[in-house]
Order: structure tokens, then sequence, then C-alpha cells
């Protein structure tokens, strides 16, 4: 089958002929990749960021955001049959320690990573297993949700946290419209009656925001704190979820934070910088976000289902991996690029 690999970082990606994957366990599941997500976290895959850290070796097939139709099943599988289609959750998780029996699974001791620590979906087949599928509705198809299994999981995560702690009326503060953050901004107003705020340095992004549900977009000129905070009546929001995590964005984010707010951190790049005796003397609150769990997956795609969130996409097909990749370096994909087979 065709694959796009890893050869070497700091190189890039090779389109190669490798084996099919085939059943080798009683729950192994084959399926046929119909989507393949494109990420920002690829790009820092072949920089070398995740090489220590992944421990994975060369060559072997990138891909980490799929979706796609069931090819092939162990004999102890129940939950999907051949032809179904589904969405991947992003780990193969054991199911038998403390984090997967307390349905935590994103924290699975024994998991492996398709895509950043095992062969991914960038490829005409991947394995999986059992518990990593979730159905999808017939009304969805693999390449419009594929992203939803990494990007959109993690956004629902977020909000899924932050909605959990804002009563009605509360503002929360979304900093980023782009791949996550239009997933993000979709997600909150669908399960939570909170006052959503929009900051993003791209007017395009902060029209889009609005467009998608958004209470208030704001454009981030230098004046957007100040904005914020009076917006808030000069209290700040209970909540912010930074999709950004670089550039300045923290310490703005900060800034707009009230006493005893919650501030969700998902995109990353720089340190968070804030003297302790702030962090008492308010009592706010930060909280890192790791992608999602199964039932997190499972609750995103019924909203998917339900029309609540969609996914802006560009497609390219799998033979065009390194003008997706160089398009998204660029920052020229509005949502995210799909490489379908």
């Amino acid at each position: 089958m065709k694959a796009v690999q890893v050869t070497g970082y700091h190189t890039k990606l090779q389109l190669a002929d490798v084996p099919e994957p085939k059943i080798t366990g009683p729950l192994d599941v084959v399926v046929r990749i119909g989507g393949a997500g494109v990420c920002r976290t690829d790009l820092h895959i072949l920089e070398g960021q995740w090489a220590e850290k992944s421990g994975v070796m060369l060559p072997y097939t990138i891909g980490h955001e799929n979706a796609g139709w069931v090819h092939a099943i162990g004999d102890a599988v129940t939950n999907v049959a051949v032809g179904d289609k589904v969405i991947l959750h992003p780990l193969i998780t054991c199911g038998l320690c403390r984090a997967c029996r307390s349905g935590d699974d994103v924290h699975c001791e024994a998991s492996a990573f398709p895509g950043i620590d095992t062969d991914g979906g960038y490829a005409e087949y991947l394995r999986t297993t059992a518990r990593s599928v979730v159905k999808i509705d017939d009304s969805l198809e693999p390449a419009d949700v594929a992203a939803l299994a990494d990007a959109g999981l993690t956004a629902y995560h977020a909000a899924a946290k932050a909605a959990r702690t804002l009563r009605p009326g509360a503002v929360c503060v979304i900093i980023g419209a782009g791949g996550l953050g239009h997933i993000g901004i979709q997600v909150m107003k669908a399960i939570s009656a909170a006052t959503l705020v929009v900051v993003d340095r791209n007017q395009a992004a902060v029209d889009l925001a609005v467009e998608i549900g958004a209470d208030h977009g704001i454009v981030a000129d230098g004046t957007h704190v100040e904005q914020v905070r009076a917006l808030t009546g000069r209290h700040g929001a209970e909540a912010v979820i930074d999709f950004v995590g670089e550039g300045g964005a923290t310490s703005d984010g900060i800034e707009m934070l009230r006493r005893a707010g919650n501030y969700y951190v998902v995109g990353y790049g720089e340190n968070l910088d804030v003297p302790t005796i702030d962090v008492i003397s308010t009592e706010i609150n930060f909280i890192g976000n790791l992608v999602g769990s199964y039932n997190d997956l499972q609750d995103l795609m019924e909203l998917a289902a339900q029309g609540k969130v969609a996914l802006h996409t560009t497609k390219y097909p799998l033979e065009e991996f390194q003008q997706a990749l160089d398009d998204l370096d660029r920052g020229l994909v509005r949502g995210r690029a799909i490489l379908i087979p």
C-alpha cells in the first residue's frame, strides 16, 4: 500500500510502498483510511521535537487524525463490523490500567499513539484496536470529520472542562480561532450558556468566529485586553481557553482573567510567567489539556451528527502531502488540511 513516511528528521517526508497491516490479535481492527488530518504537530515531528519523547524507530508512517471504514476485524471484536464508518481515537489503549478503568484513557499507562510512536494514517490502511474505533453517523463522511479525531477532540476536551464551571451569563474568552479554536467555539455554543468572546490576530478568523457563534469577536491589535475587561465590567472573564499558547497570548490571557478564574492551556510554545503571589492572592487556576477521552470523542461525534459542530477543511490527495504541509506551514490552510488516499 501507499504510505507517507518519516525517513529522517529535518528532511521531507517520503511516499513509499509498504506492507498492508494485517490482523494479528483478537481485538485488532484494520481501517481503510478515508481521511487523515494534517496537523502542526506533524511539522514539529519533522523538526525532531518529538524524537526523544516518542522513541519511534524510523522509517514510520505519520498521521494521527484518522477516519475511514472498517476493513478487517479480529475474532473478538463485537462493537464494529466490516464496512462501518469510524473515526479513530488517537490512542491505542490497554483497558486494564487504573486510568483506563476510570475512563481517563488518554493517560493509559501502556498506550501507543499511531502517527507519533507507531504507524499512523497518512496511508491507505491503518491498524488499531476495538477500543479506539467510534462509529460515526451515516450522514458524516470520514474525510469531513477526520481532524476531529485529535484537533476536535482536544478542543472538545478543554471546552467541556470549562463548560462544567460556567453558569449562564458567565464570560469565556477563547484565544485563537484557527484549526482548534473554530471547533472549540462551536462546542462551547452547543454545550454552554456562557457569553463567548473570541480573540484572534486575524480579522478573517474573528469574522469566522462570529459567523459560527461567538457573541463578541475582537482583533488582537494591542487594545484587546482592555476591550475584554470593558466587556466584563472590568472584572475579567471567568474562563480563558488558550488555543495559541505562544507569541504573548498567555500574558494577555492572564490579564483577561478574573479573580478565581480558570485558565485552560491548550496551545503551547511559551512559558507561563506569573508571580506565585498573584496565583495565591487571586486564586486563579491553570489547567492543562491533553487530547481527550474515548467518551469525549463519542460526544463530539454526536454534536457533529446533529450539525452543531462542522469542520472547515481543505482536502488534498495523499500524493500531494508535501503541498498540504507547505500550505499549513505558510498559514494558507483555512480550518484543517485533510489527506485523502
